[in-house]
């Protein structure tokens, strides 16, 4: 087994983050970053994976499959792991009941087997939150693994259900369900830092890009030192690290990575389905 492995992830969002997360429906100027990233961001990010022949999964949400046919196709042609994403990027604890929410995540399964043939097996959800409901949802439609919550940093473990947090009571942690978690951080996520808004939510951007890529540089130097069998799972967007200048940094960090011995770049499918096996459910 690798000494680390490392998981390069995409939410591929185009303009349905603006229209659900932002509310921007009247405002073609967000729409445009959303067309910038399906038209321009991701085959510059399909290239440089293809120049180092590093695999890539991709959450699609069922809204960019619609609208954006023929690069979501071309993901998934090129080698891309396409995985579930919701249909509409709607936060999941935001849905008003939950057959709005299993109608949205149902109709994004149905999207991804018209691109790919097959259903997922992997899971993020848009807002990296969860409702009552999500996890039922999930093991309904057969998600193996998920990707959205932070228990962990560079360790998979079982998701876990049943917590219960009461206002005059401890926290309850609850039990492991069947489905692998691949931990996710916004500490490797470059929407927070590198995306300007004018508005709530999360104004934020324009932070120092050397900051931002030395601090992935230093977990994943960190990780390969003191973690046995780490994974390191960096969470990009195509509008946000399709732009030019960063994809020059992007290919900088793989270089590096490249350089470090024992070192497996995989998809995350992959990686979950190794650690349950090595990690069977109780």
């Amino acid at each position: 087994m690798a000494k680390a492995t490392v998981c390069l992830s995409y939410d591929f969002d185009a303009v349905s983050t603006w229209l659900w997360s932002y509310d921007s429906w009247d405002e073609p100027t967000r729409h445009s970053r959303g067309v910038f990233g399906a038209e321009v961001g991701a085959p510059r990010l399909l290239d440089l994976h293809d120049k180092y022949d590093v695999p890539a999964t991709w959450f699609i949400p069922g809204h960019t499959i619609e609208s954006f046919p023929e690069i979501c196709g071309e993901v998934w042609d090129r080698g891309g792991d396409v995985q579930h994403h919701g249909w509409s990027h709607t936060g999941p604890a935001t849905f008003e009941s939950e057959e709005d929410e299993r109608a949205d995540v149902e109709r994004a399964v149905d999207n991804i087997v018209d691109l790919t043939g097959r259903k997922p097996t992997g899971y993020r959800s848009p807002a990296w939150d969860f409702s009552a409901h999500t996890l039922d949802i999930l093991a309904d439609i057969g998600i193996r693994w998920e990707s959205s919550k932070m228990a962990s940093d560079f360790t998979p473990h079982y998701v876990y259900g049943g917590w219960e947090a009461p206002p005059d009571g401890p926290y309850v942690r609850g039990e492991p369900t069947d489905i692998v978690e691949l931990p996710v951080s916004w500490q490797r996520d470059d929407w927070p830092p590198l995306t300007f808004t004018w508005a709530r939510p999360h104004r934020m951007g324009y932070v120092p890009e050397d900051s931002i890529f030395q601090r992935w540089y230093d977990q994943f130097d960190w990780m390969y030192e003191n973690v046995d069998d780490g994974v390191f799972i960096l969470t990009m967007h195509p509008q946000v690290m399709g732009q030019a200048h960063r994809i020059m940094r992007l290919e900088a960090l793989v270089q590096h990575m490249s350089t470090k011995p024992d070192v497996e770049f995989k998809l995350m499918d992959t990686v979950a389905e190794e650690w349950r096996e090595a990690n069977p459910p109780a």
